[in-house]
């Protein structure tokens, strides 16, 4: 039987939502399941002291080293990076990280099979890159190299001789000295990237995209988990659900927003959920991956748009989909097991 080890920082998995929904899948599954913290591994011995759920409870037992383990989160400290590290040389691990928003960038650059979908961007590395690109394109958004959730967001437009800053929906207008001040100050503080703005609207206003979460399933082979759009409040910027955002069922919209043309846009999202995951997985040489959250956007005159890609996307509440999502984890540890001598 597969034995597979949920690693997570935190020592409680009843504070991990989602610990539950692996250990009943992995169950149903015919999979042997536990949880367990970087901190319970006992490298001497081999063995990691772990706990699996029974009878509404997680109870605490001694395992051996796992066929496979699904590495949850990031270890929080060096000690626990350490152990992170001896663990992966010699037992696959289901997640790696794909890197900064930067680094996703110019990875998509240099495949080149896709880059005609990225938006123009910058490293911020000094007040001139911004000037240099708000004066080619006038609209621009500045985002935080690592953020998420939309935190930290600027678009700034030129008008004239000012530039309006909309932060989290708080509008002010600068001069161009302002401007300058407070943007040498922010990329004091961390590193940022600046774009071109693209425009994504519904008729209402509101500003949106659509996230396509992929992930690999039994065969190694990616598969199409949900796709759904994030509708941003009105005047935002961003359209991220951990910024008041909200969602709403992939037809019902396309149909509303898109009239005749949604079914093809709906198999157009499809075929680029498959052939950018596929091709986008091949870029990571030896360190494959199991699951991404593809943001992309469609313009006024429908033409997709790659905003971000992200590791360990969330799935929204409302579509029921985290055994969904555990399910495929489950079968892609399972596969890896199955498969260990290909990635040693």
């Amino acid at each position: 039987m597969t034995l597979i080890g949920m690693m997570h920082h935190r020592a409680e998995p009843e504070k991990v939502k989602k610990a539950y929904a692996y250990s009943v899948v992995a169950k149903a599954e015919g999979v042997e399941f536990f949880y367990c913290t970087p901190g319970k591994v006992d490298i001497k011995n081999q063995k990691i002291m772990g706990k699996y759920y029974e009878n509404g409870m997680w109870i605490e037992k001694e395992y051996p080293f796992p066929d496979v383990i699904y590495n949850a989160s990031y270890p929080l400290s060096k000690k626990a990076e350490r152990i992170v590290d001896y663990l992966s040389e010699s037992i696959p691990f289901t997640s790696h990280s794909i890197g900064s928003k930067l680094s996703v960038y110019k990875r998509v650059t240099k495949g080149e099979e896709f880059k005609q979908y990225l938006i123009p961007t910058l490293e911020l590395t000094s007040v001139k890159d911004l000037l240099d690109m708000i004066n080619l394109y006038s609209k621009i958004i500045m985002k935080p190299t690592s953020g998420h959730q939309g935190e930290s967001v600027l678009f700034i437009e030129k008008e004239e001789d000012e530039f309006k800053i909309n932060d989290a929906g708080k509008i002010s207008i600068y001069t161009k000295e302002e401007l300058l001040d407070f943007v040498s100050h922010k990329i004091q503080e961390q590193e940022y990237i600046v774009q071109r703005f693209i425009s994504c609207q519904i008729k209402s206003g509101h500003v949106y995209d659509l996230r396509l979460h992929v992930q690999k399933n039994g065969e190694g082979k990616w598969v199409i988990t949900s796709i759904y759009p994030r509708i941003g409040p009105l005047g935002s910027i961003t359209s991220n659900l951990g910024s008041g955002g909200y969602t709403a069922y992939l037809d019902r919209f396309l149909q509303k927003e898109f009239n005749d043309d949604w079914f093809n846009i709906k198999r157009e999202l499809e075929h680029f959920s498959l052939s950018f995951s596929n091709h986008f997985d091949a870029l990571y040489d030896g360190s494959p991956l199991d699951e991404l959250g593809i943001d992309v956007g469609i313009d006024e005159n429908q033409r997709l748009w790659l905003f971000e890609v992200n590791w360990r996307p969330g799935i929204p509440i409302i579509f029921n989909s985290e055994l969904d999502v555990a399910r495929n984890t489950i079968h892609y540890a399972k596969y890896l097991a199955l498969n260990k001598k290909k990635y040693f």
